[in-house]
Order: structure tokens, then C-alpha cells, then sequence
């Protein structure tokens, strides 16, 4: 990654006002704007599946799913960062005038060739770092695969594997559960293609 000068950061709150009038979404790293890549469609199908099912489970419950158009901000030592997660449920929202969410329960990556290294990596150890957050899920495209990081009594995270069509991924952090026949429906599996796209 680059070095970027003092005198080319973005503050935050220009990054929150130009997000409010940009047509394409940017995440945010300590004052260091990125934009998002647009996604395959078969990307966009399964977090819409995922987004669909939470909504439906979640009817009546306190929690509340958040599409990929909402914002997490996350507090580091160091810095602030702004992610826009694929899928977020949220059980303690922020003001319906702010733009972000603070307090995810649970967060949702889908996973691509072009992003599976971020959403593994640094992405992964900035959200689990968020004191509200109990569940991660890494969801495979090509294969019907969620790897979980799920919040122990210690506090830290212990990490799962789900596999196949025939699974239900429990959630009792957020009273639910998702059937991975729910995640996958209407996916036509297939390996990625070398075109790195989310």
C-alpha cells in the first residue's frame, strides 16, 4: 500500500459528506479513500439471499439486517476505518440521520477472488475488534462453504466451518439461523473466473 502525506488525508466528516452525494461507495482507512469494485452477479445473489432470509427471521426480534449500502465504522488504536460490509445486523442502530452503523451484532462477507485476501486478513481483524460484534461469516461463492468466527465466553473468536446445502448455520447470538440452502438459493456453482471482480 502507498504512503500517503498528512496533507492528503480526508477528514472524516468530508469522507461521510462526499459518501452522501457519490455514485460509487469508498471505503474509508484512516483518512485514506478506496473505492468499491462493482459485484458479479452471482455475489449480489447470495447477499441479497443472506440479507432476504435475516429479514424474514429477524420479524419481531431486536435485531435489524443492513443491506451492503450501510456503512460500519470501526475505532482502532491507531485510526478510524469505514467498511462496507455485504451484510450487517445491527441490534443497537445509531441515529436514522447518521449515514454508518457503530454496533454490529453480526457482519457478512461474500467471498471473491479479488477480495477474499482483504476479507480474511485486515478486514477480519478490524471488525473483530468491534465490542458489539458476535458473528463473522466468510461466505464462499464457488462452493456452499461459511467459515464463522463466533464470540467465546472469553471474549475472543472461535472460528467454524460449514459445508454443504444440507446445513444450518445457527445463530442463537441473534435468535435465528440460516439454512445454507437460504444463502445458495438460485446460485449455479461454478470455480470464479481470473477477472477479479467481487
Amino acid at each position: 500500500m502507498a504512503t500517503v502525506s498528512s496533507s492528503q488525508l480526508v477528514s472524516v466528516g468530508d469522507y461521510l459528506a462526499g459518501e452522501l452525494v457519490s455514485q460509487t461507495k469508498h471505503e474509508f482507512l484512516g483518512g485514506v479513500i478506496y473505492a468499491m469494485a462493482g459485484g458479479r452477479n452471482v455475489h449480489n445473489l447470495i447477499s441479497t439471499n443472506i440479507t432476504g432470509s435475516l429479514h424474514a427471521n429477524l420479524r419481531g426480534k431486536p435485531c435489524q439486517p443492513y443491506n451492503s449500502d450501510t456503512k460500519i465504522r470501526i475505532h482502532l488504536s491507531t485510526h478510524v476505518r469505514f467498511y462496507y460490509p455485504d451484510v450487517s445486523v445491527i441490534s443497537d442502530p445509531n441515529s436514522p440521520d447518521d449515514s454508518f452503523q457503530d454496533q454490529p451484532a453480526l457482519v457478512v462477507e461474500v467471498l471473491s477472488r479479488s477480495t477474499r485476501r482483504t476479507d480474511e486478513g485486515e478486514k477480519k481483524d478490524a471488525y473483530l475488534t468491534i465490542p458489539s460484534l458476535k458473528v463473522y461469516l466468510l461466505v464462499k461463492q464457488e462452493a456452499p462453504v461459511v467459515t464463522v468466527y463466533r464470540r467465546d465466553e472469553q471474549g475472543g473468536f472461535v472460528r467454524e466451518v460449514y459445508e454443504g446445502m444440507e446445513t444450518v448455520l445457527s445463530l442463537p447470538e441473534i435468535e435465528t439461523e440460516l439454512p445454507l440452502t437460504e444463502i445458495y438459493e438460485g446460485v449455479k456453482f461454478s470455480p470464479e473466473p481470473d477477472v477479479e471482480l467481487r
